[in-house]
């Protein structure tokens, strides 16, 4: 440790056990869910299942790259979905063919989270998480009283004129895709680097020439937009928006349990937590529609308590318990903010260790 004395033995912290490298998992997952409409065609159950899955997959690692990678934990993102999703709606009415608004109402949310964030993310911690309440509230009632736009109290009648359900699995399935990528490659390069730097120490990562509120903002927008992208598939597939819906409150505290329920900061974490997010919802809305909330806060609970690095974490630690030749691994939580892999040895310091990056190279923008 930093401060030994001289000669002491170096004091070295176990490695956090991480799920092993599978470049082939992710594609090979992909093709197998891929196959499932082909499977089964007919399937209305199983199609709709696997499109809101896959909706909340994109949505969940959308959401990670600013709370998760940068640590800015937003409860706001409802107003990007919805915005997504009045976007499409308002162009399809207009004579647009629905994929087409896709990107157009992604691009519509990101240039409001650069509206938004700008101001926003000058705050952090619980401040930020606050303000973030406050616009998505904001958002949700002045669509309310747009009545011209947005059909007020009333919502708004979309055509009925739609593709296949396979279809929309099909659809719904690459974006989570995109969203994979997008999350893999961002933790993986010198901008992700950046992030990680910036949530664990702000002002270390500015002393260090991290451009932090750029990053941050950059981070919003791509965040934003994929969210903004499902607003619109959601719309396409319902047929039918209302305000106290995309913009609920309930949309956004989905998201920030899904990242927490998986493990905030990891790339399987989200999916983790949205495949179990939604099949618990699923399930209890239908046999309990009041008992929902309530299973959540507990699920949230015992996973805070017992693993803070959700099921991410937890299968991390039993594939290193029982992977061969593995020794013992004791149950300790995660430090709040450590994400990062094992610690490794400074040149020329005995006993002293640093956390080693993920992705290549320097932080953009530091002195070497």
């Amino acid at each position: 440790m930093i401060g030994s004395a001289p000669g002491a033995p170096a004091v070295v912290r176990p490695a956090r056990p991480r799920l092993p490298a599978a470049p082939l998992l992710a594609p090979a997952l992909g093709v197998a869910l891929a196959l499932v409409p082909v499977a089964a065609p007919g399937n209305i159950t199983v199609l709709n299942l696997g499109f809101f899955t896959f909706l909340y997959v994109a949505q969940g690692l959308a959401w990670n790259i600013l709370g998760g990678f940068a640590g800015y934990v937003s409860f706001g993102y409802a107003a990007f979905f919805g915005l997504g999703a009045y976007t499409t709606a308002l162009l399809w009415l207009g004579g647009w063919t629905p994929v087409l608004t896709f990107p157009v109402g992604g691009l519509v949310a990101a240039v409001f989270s650069l509206i938004v964030g700008v101001p926003t993310l000058r705050l952090v911690g619980p401040y930020f998480s606050i303000a973030t309440i406050g616009v998505g509230e904001a958002m949700r009632i002045l669509m309310l009283n747009l009545d011209r736009i947005t059909g007020g109290a009333s919502g708004l009648n979309l055509p009925t004129a739609v593709p296949s359900k396979a279809w929309f699995y099909t659809a719904a399935l690459l974006m989570a895709a995109v969203a994979y990528a997008a999350a893999t490659w961002i933790r993986g390069s010198r901008f992700g680097l950046g992030l990680a730097a910036l949530r664990m120490d702000l002002e270390a990562a500015e002393t260090l020439g991290v451009r932090t509120a750029l990053f941050k903002n950059v981070a919003h927008m791509i965040s934003a937009f994929l969210v903004g992208v499902c607003g619109g598939l959601f719309a396409t597939y319902f047929q039918y928006l209302h305000p106290d819906t995309v913009f609920s409150f309930t949309e956004s505290i989905s998201l920030v349990l899904i990242a927490l329920i998986g493990g905030l900061g990891t790339i399987w974490g989200p999916i983790l937590g949205a495949a179990v997010f939604y099949a618990v919802q699923d399930y209890l809305q239908t046999s309990y529609p009041t008992f929902h909330l309530l299973a959540y806060g507990i699920l949230l609970i015992v996973i805070l308590l017992f693993e803070p690095r959700g099921l991410a974490g937890l299968a991390a630690r039993i594939w290193g318990h029982y992977r061969p030749g593995a020794p013992p691994i004791a149950a300790a939580p995660a430090a709040p903010g450590a994400f990062g892999p094992p610690a490794v040895p400074v040149p020329g310091e005995t006993g002293s260790h640093v956390p080693a990056p993920d992705g290549p190279g320097p932080v953009p923008g530091s002195t070497a």
